[in-house]
């Protein structure tokens, strides 16, 4: 009888751990919000007198350089920049040897009008036909004025290809943005996933939109002419000014900033896809129409089926507005886009979504909200292993300042939460491993602050359904032995 009590005993015990081991697979630990309070630089545009702005020397000199991939899989650049005294050439010359320009690449020109600012002469030149990791040097300007400047190009797409993405959101043009650039630039990312709202030039009037339009592209130029930016539009884009009768929207940003948007069969340049490394990007618009039968709607639904995970194992979103959002800024914007969106995420296994508009940082759980609808299911969302990581860099240090006021208490949901400057990190390993960090710029330095293994949803699934699998056949093999012993 005692024997058989201390079975019983040892099969209660069984049960109960493997109880507590589904438990910790299916829920996720408490959230942190920070307590660290920032001593911000003034959130105040830098001077326009400040040597970050300065003009390039030289008759018509380009200047405002940038550069963004240039077709679906890598191997092709667009580069744009602007020029003033007059039209000039829309023309770069490039090579693999510095100061050895082997070839020619032609372009067009373009400018516009923006109440009585009249833009510079754009310069958009498709550069095409490149080779994979390998470093290329570009000329563009006439005589004495003309720049020098260079970029590599991506891997080969693979699997197993490693690369390292930047990821900024929100910068604007401040002393705090300064100290987002350039912490950016140490830390060896070779490729910026850029979540929208680039000058913030619509908090000026009048001229002074186009103005710091110009100031913002000599900003950033120390980094968008030697590395690509994936570009993605915000609201502070829009640019919708009915008392200066300018109300087309995203004017001035469809003219400074091409995307590949055609290369992934897009029919705007406001949403489109390209393929880097081991990465599917998909950039998507909060601002442009998504619900059922509009051109984003079907897009995105071709898209998502297109990706080939055995070619590119990295299944990354970008947007503007997050889906989850525990601040009080912006608080539930996201909600329509989730509703329509959450779902095709979840069953395309997408790894993470990055998203800005939020001045703050903020990491999710794996979480998802499918169940619930307007007259029945889940009213809360809940843990889900198939679900995507939810980040907000929304912090890069623009005018506005931060968005200092989270919800209380934090949701389940949220694992990490701060309101400070900073940008992010996402270094890929390999298809199945990538490394995640956040770092806070903190009185003016980098300081790592979040960070975590973000596991591929494509093919770390596969083998954590056969560790569970292999677990509960070793729980239910023991709890058979023990009963036929009791028995």
């Amino acid at each position: 009888m005692l024997g058989v009590t201390k079975m019983l005993c040892l099969l209660f015990q069984i049960m109960l751990m493997s109880l507590v081991f589904l438990d910790s697979v299916n829920n996720v630990n408490a959230g942190i919000t920070s307590s660290y309070i920032r001593k911000e630089f003034p959130a105040v545009d830098i001077p326009l007198d400040n040597e970050v702005f300065a003009v390039p020397r030289g008759h018509n000199a380009p200047q405002q350089v940038h550069i963004t991939q240039g077709n679906y899989d890598g191997n092709a650049v667009i580069i744009s920049w602007v020029t003033f005294d007059e039209p000039g050439f829309s023309r770069v010359q490039y090579g693999t040897s510095d100061k050895n320009y082997e070839f020619t690449a032609q372009g067009k020109m373009t400018n516009y009008t923006f109440h009585k600012y009249s833009s510079g002469y754009i310069h958009h030149v498709l550069v095409d036909g490149l080779k994979y990791d390998t470093k290329y040097y570009y000329k563009i300007g006439n005589g004495e004025s003309a720049r020098e400047f260079w970029f590599r190009t991506p891997p080969m797409i693979g699997p197993d290809v490693p690369y390292k993405f930047g990821i900024i959101g929100d910068l604007g043009q401040t002393y705090n943005s300064l100290s987002t650039l350039e912490h950016y630039m140490e830390s060896g990312a070779q490729s910026v996933l850029f979540l929208g709202d680039l000058s913030y030039a619509d908090r000026y009037q009048y001229n002074d939109v186009g103005i710091r339009w110009d100031s913002w592209g000599r900003f950033v130029e120390k980094s968008t002419a030697y590395q690509p930016w994936i570009w993605s539009a915000g609201n502070h884009e829009i640019e919708y000014m009915p008392y200066m009768n300018e109300v087309v929207p995203f004017k001035s940003y469809l003219h400074r900033y091409p995307t590949p948007y055609l290369a992934s069969k897009s029919t705007s340049p406001m949403w489109y896809a390209v393929r880097r490394a081991s990465a599917h990007i998909i950039v998507l618009s909060s601002y442009s129409p998504f619900v059922k039968y509009t051109p984003q709607y079907h897009w995105l639904k071709e898209e998502l089926g297109r990706v080939d995970r055995k070619k590119t194992p990295w299944l990354i979103v970008l947007m503007h507005v997050p889906i989850y959002n525990s601040n009080e800024a912006h608080f539930m914007e996201g909600e329509s886009m989730r509703a329509v969106f959450e779902e095709w995420f979840i069953h395309h296994k997408v790894d993470v979504i990055f998203a800005g508009h939020v001045h703050a940082y903020e990491r999710s759980h794996r979480i998802s909200n499918v169940m619930y609808n307007v007259s029945s299911g889940e009213r809360y969302p809940v843990p889900d292993e198939s679900a995507p990581v939810y980040i907000t860099v929304g912090d890069g240090g623009n005018q506005e300042g931060l968005a200092g006021r989270f919800r209380d208490p934090q949701p389940d949901y949220s694992a990490f939460r701060e309101a400070s400057y900073g940008h992010s990190t996402l270094e890929i390993m390999n298809r199945t491993h990538a490394l995640y960090h956040w770092n806070r710029n903190d009185e003016g330095k980098k300081v790592p602050t979040d960070s975590f293994v973000l596991h591929n949803q494509y093919w770390s699934s596969n083998a954590r359904e056969r560790t569970l699998m292999k677990h509960n056949l070793s729980l239910l093999g023991w709890t058979a032995y023990l009963m036929k012993q009791i028995i």
